[in-house]
């Protein structure tokens, strides 16, 4: 475990609090299989700290808490072949699914971009703070892939179809919005955040819950609704169908902006990987747990690493950055069943198990 500045994780204990800070501030803390690894070691010593009262997950550097997964990494992996996604993703989930438990207050600071792996982190938290500069998004469907780390839970707990758009458009949402889609819960301007920060460390061994929520409302500004909300009665109208077809279909009869340019941004899109994430997404409505969305996530995720489509899209957008991806197949109408069905398949041996 680094607790050393100069290591990619820093967790150590300032007052009352764990801190673990993500600690890649040049790849925008992007994160590694071996910082998952020392984030979950990090829990187990805080957990056990009867010192400790409050977690908290920050990241360093200027522009943003997480940009997401190390993603060239996968790709590297996936070109041969290779077994890093088995194994990264399933320590990565159960790693979600320990956040959504944990048994003291965990908060995370969703400032700047908060994308991919880092909701993943922090949006499971008890307490999630978002700023003025926050800019969260999911935009796994660009790369061939889907919203993974619980996404499809968080989107489908969405209200309408709120989610089902910030999941298959890839939007940004800013903190009010954040809060809206209930990927949040207080947006604290970001001069504020030292402050804070400085409060929970002083909160005393004995914090509750309670505690740490009433000291954060202090800081937070009231805002719930950010832009995107306010388009609720037309995303509910556009995207509330089940097959792909029909949205796209929805999209280009209506003539707003709105709807012509959600509609220029799914054309751009994997459609196997948009047809995958309705899917999963409207299976997540039924589910009732985080755990559930993961196991199901986690089948998808392993097909997704043997796609093509999650090659391409990688390379369009973070090798060559080209941005101009050969989708396979290219069109939404080529996506039959039978390609579908491999990523809902059960797997036997390697499913993803919880303690």
């Amino acid at each position: 475990m680094s607790s050393a500045e100069g290591g990619d994780l820093v967790a150590r204990v300032e007052g009352s609090a764990g801190i673990i800070r993500l600690n890649r501030p040049k790849a925008i803390n992007a994160v590694t299989l071996e910082m998952f690894r020392d984030i979950d070691k990090a829990l187990d010593r805080f957990e056990a700290d009867p010192a400790v009262s409050v977690i908290l997950l920050e990241g360093a550097g200027e522009r943003g808490l997480c940009a997401g997964g190390d993603i060239r990494t996968l790709w590297e992996s996936s070109k041969v072949n290779g077994d890093l996604g088995k194994i990264l993703w399933r320590e990565e989930y159960i790693l979600n699914a320990r956040i959504k438990k944990f048994p003291k207050p965990y908060v995370a600071f969703m400032d700047g971009i908060v994308m991919g792996g880092g909701v993943g982190l922090s949006a499971h938290a008890s307490h999630r703070v978002v700023t003025d500069r926050t800019k969260l998004a999911m935009p796994e469907v660009g790369l061939g892939f889907f919203p993974d780390v619980g996404g499809t839970y968080l989107l489908s707990h969405s209200p309408g179809e709120i989610g089902t758009y910030f999941g298959l458009t890839g939007q940004t949402m800013n903190g009010p919005d954040a809060i809206h889609a209930r990927f949040a819960d207080w947006v604290v301007p970001a001069v504020k955040l030292p402050e804070l920060r400085e409060a929970l460390t002083k909160l005393g061994s004995g914090a509750t819950a309670a505690d740490v929520g009433q000291l954060i409302n202090g800081f937070a500004t009231g805002e719930t609704a950010g832009p995107v909300a306010a388009k609720q009665r037309a995303i509910d109208a556009l995207f509330g169908f089940d097959r792909m077809e029909d949205i796209f279909a929805a999209l280009k009869r209506d003539g707003s902006d709105f709807a012509q340019a959600a509609l220029k941004t799914l054309n751009e899109k994997s459609p196997r990987g948009m047809v995958v994430t309705l899917k999963l997404l409207r299976l997540a409505r039924k589910s009732s747990s985080l755990e559930e969305c993961l196991v199901r996530e986690y089948r998808a995720a392993l097909e997704v690493f043997r796609s093509d489509d999650f090659r391409e899209g990688v390379r369009a957008a973070v090798i060559d950055k080209d941005r101009n991806p050969t989708w396979s197949p290219p069109r939404i109408e080529d996506v039959t069943p039978e390609m579908l069905a491999p990523y809902l398949a059960e797997i036997g041996a390697d499913e993803l198990k919880f303690n």
